[in-house]
């Protein structure tokens, strides 16, 4: 870990200016956001289309040359695709310096209910990345890539599989790594905000309830598969999902309690 919170360079860009009390450079913040996400939303452009393309994909933030670097340090982007999915196909055609990407992740973590439609909002964790995906060549590291990106899903599943991959599924797979450039967070916590003259209208306020619904994902109870052969679920297994489940639901009601400031504005993104 740094001596001191290293923050992302704030670039045209990358720079939050609509309710910019919200917004967060610091590294251990949005690669927080990004790896507790199941899904980065990539973002890239085809010249073959006129339109952007933009992709649900799995991925993972780690350093291949420091593999014990926390959040805080500068990482990598690893993305997990088929190997002659468009993406990946652009990235190999691509400059040296790789494809551009812009990706993003949220998390959910309440319903705001003010007075007034307009005021009303969501408990949020946002985090955008701007970078270059180059593929990645080197055994090594892609498979070090695929752990990675495996256990990001369920901890200790790598281990706890067939593994290593064999050379169809190296083959058939390929891992992107993408080098950050900027990036920045934006988060929204606290209860709803209303303006002072719906605040004064006792009519209004007597009839119209207002708060916080907490809101966070929860994972059941593993049901086995058809072929499943082992009578009792894993204690990795058992252990990410109870304690993932109770973070989750620890992070949104903290969120409903942190102070906001009041807002300037109509409306409250």
């Amino acid at each position: 870990m740094p001596s001191h919170a290293l923050e992302y360079p704030k670039q045209p860009y990358s720079t939050v200016k609509r309710l910019n009390d919200r917004a967060r450079y610091s590294l251990e913040t949005i690669h927080g956001i990004i790896n507790s996400s199941p899904f980065i939303n990539v973002a890239f452009q085809d010249s073959t289309s006129p339109f952007p393309a933009v992709l649900p994909m799995i991925g993972q933030m780690g350093s291949f040359s420091r593999p014990s670097a926390d959040l805080g340090d500068v990482l990598d982007l690893y993305l997990h695709g088929y190997v002659s999915s468009r993406l990946m196909n652009l990235s190999r055609d691509s400059s040296s310096e790789g494809i551009p990407l812009t990706l993003t992740a949220t998390l959910l973590d309440g319903y705001v209910l003010s007075l007034t439609p307009n005021s009303h909002s969501y408990n949020y964790r946002s985090a955008i990345l701007f970078g270059f995906g180059v593929p990645v060549t080197d055994p090594a590291e892609k498979l070090w890539a695929m752990e990675l990106v495996t256990n990001s899903v369920v901890p200790q599943r790598y281990q706890n599989t067939r593994t290593p991959p064999n050379n169809a599924e190296m083959q058939s797979t390929s891992l992107l790594k993408v080098k950050i450039k900027a990036g920045s967070a934006k988060i929204r916590s606290g209860e709803p905000h209303d303006e002072r003259g719906d605040l004064n209208d006792e009519k209004l306020r007597q009839k119209t309830w207002v708060g916080v619904v907490p809101a966070w994902t929860v994972f059941g109870e593993p049901v086995g598969g058809s072929y499943n052969k082992v009578e009792k679920v894993p204690g990795y297994l058992e252990e990410w999902r109870v304690e993932g489940n109770e973070e989750r639901r620890r992070e949104a009601y903290e969120a409903v309690k942190e102070v906001v400031r009041p807002k300037k504005g109509g409306d409250d993104e």
